[in-house]
């Protein structure tokens, strides 16, 4: 009898081990994941009865709150983003039925008061210490790039090219936060079922969401891996010519719209020619000039601190994208040294260009957090300036900036040529969609930085190429303007 209570107490404690294990599994090592599940709401509902902190720009404009629900709301609080759909790319939403989006999401523990040094103030205070999430992006700057961009289907990205940090970033289509937000389940719903549906991806921040044709500003790095490995320097000449054949195929490469161009490495930047830099691609060969482009960063996802980065690509959807997918089309390698065939690049990486060259060949990290605060304004954490990649050296960066120089000076860019003799730095593009002989489809381009001797700020602007209006243009002549227009405004505001 002694034996079999034995066992049976020996098989209790086994199961209670094991009941023990699986209690501490679900709410320690599950916890996350059974919080977001959808089918379970009680946190939800736990969290829409609690404050939630502010997100707050560089400047001091809130742009997401939380505020007391009225009528016969069955919560007591209700999101809300006061400046409408200005800052919703990067805030995101934060719903009941359909959980949270951007900075809504990957910062919500601080904002809820659920970081571990914010859980300790809480129980020592007595009260939730919910959090503030201050950004690098500035308000002013913001609208500025909207009302610059206007109902232009694109983006637009200034950055810090000396930090990474993001001083605007915005695209068009865009939508409203507070229409999801909204605790109306259904309402919600329907909202996301017309935006998910509607041209131009509104929900996706475009800007650093969607990777495009670049077009020649992808000059800048082919001239960087070029001069770098020593094939091309500011004395090399090429001839005035129309076409060129590469190897593997009898279909010539034209400049753009057939123009003869050539002359120094000056002239050939400046003017954008084509041939050029598909001649630099091939003499790098495949091996290099995939070497190259990875310096770039290019097949990774850009390093920004909000979710769902897409990565740029030298080889579009091919995996893997290697010397080898070009040994045996060369044609395409040439093609990508000017930016087309299977080129695609985030806008807000091309910012990142042009910031490493403005930045003496050093290429940041992009970010929007500048810092999170308890509830008292102590810093729980503050973003660090930090090195992605050098893909060149500062002798290389000197030579691209004296050649996007003479882009704006003498060349494609001149429409990006600053008020009060501010110099600026710039590349165009103007990426052709269409096949020969079929309508005519490309985006426009164009990227830089000012003032060029020092800078201060990098800038990027795309407009897809969904109307005739942008596909009959260039990058210069149409991208140039909205660039200007918003460095300009950047300077004047320096001075007031």
């Amino acid at each position: 009898m002694n034996g079999q209570i034995r066992k049976l107490v020996a098989g209790l404690l086994v199961l209670y081990v094991l009941l023990f294990a699986a209690l501490n599994f679900t709410q320690v090592v599950r916890k996350d994941a059974l919080n977001e599940d959808p089918k379970n709401n009680r946190q939800t509902i736990r969290d829409f009865n609690r404050p939630r902190g502010e997100i707050v720009t560089a400047d001091g404009v809130v742009v997401a709150q939380s505020v007391a629900s009225v009528g016969d709301d069955q919560y007591k609080y209700q999101r809300t983003y006061p400046s409408g759909d200005l800052f919703s790319g990067v805030t995101g939403y934060y719903t009941y039925a359909f959980g949270s989006t951007q900075l809504e999401r990957t910062q919500s523990d601080v904002l809820m008061g659920d970081t571990p040094s914010q859980k300790v103030q809480s129980v020592f205070g007595g009260s939730v210490n919910t959090g503030k999430v201050q950004l690098t992006l500035r308000a002013d700057v913001q609208q500025a790039a909207a009302d610059a961009l206007g109902t232009h289907e694109g983006s637009v990205v200034v950055m810090d090219p000396t930090t990474g940090a993001i001083i605007a970033m915005v695209s068009y289509p865009r939508y409203d936060a507070n229409a999801v937000a909204t605790h109306d389940t259904k309402q919600a719903e329907d909202v996301l079922n017309f935006l998910g549906a509607y041209p131009g991806k509104p929900l996706l921040n475009n800007a650093y969401q969607e990777n495009y044709m670049p077009g020649s500003s992808f000059k800048i790095i082919t001239t960087g891996i070029a001069l770098e490995d020593g094939v091309a320097t500011l004395d090399r000449t090429w001839p005035n010519e129309t076409e060129w054949v590469p190897p593997q195929t009898n279909d010539p490469i034209q400049n753009y719209s057939g123009h003869v161009c050539g002359g120094a490495m000056a002239e050939v930047f400046y003017r954008s020619c084509n041939i050029p830099f598909a001649q630099l691609a091939s003499e790098l060969g495949p091996e290099k000039m995939s070497n190259g482009v990875r310096a770039w960063g290019i097949g990774e996802k850009v390093p920004i601190d909000l979710p769902g980065a897409a990565s740029s690509s030298f080889c579009g959807n091919v995996s893997p994208c290697d010397a080898s997918f070009f040994t045996r089309q060369l044609p395409l390698l040439a093609i990508g040294g000017f930016g087309q065939g299977n080129t695609l690049m985030v806008p807000l990486q091309m910012c990142m260009v042009a910031s490493t060259v403005a930045n003496g060949g050093r290429m940041m990290k992009p970010y929007v957090v500048d810092a999170t605060l308890d509830h008292g304004g102590k810093v729980l954490q503050r973003s660090s300036p930090t090195v992605w990649k050098t893909p060149i050296g500062a002798g290389t960066a000197a030579t691209l900036n004296t050649l996007m120089v003479g882009v704006v000076n003498k060349g494609t860019g001149k429409p990006m040529q600053l008020a009060n003799g501010v110099q600026a730095a710039a590349k165009t593009g103007t990426a052709q969609l269409n096949a020969t002989g079929q309508p005519q489809r490309s985006h426009a381009w164009i990227v830089g930085f000012a003032p060029a001797a020092a800078p201060r700020y990098a800038i990027a602007v795309m407009l897809k190429g969904t109307t005739d209006e942008i596909s009959a243009g260039t990058g210069g002549r149409l991208a140039g303007p909205i660039a200007k227009q918003v460095l300009d405004f950047l300077f004047v505001s320096e001075q007031q």
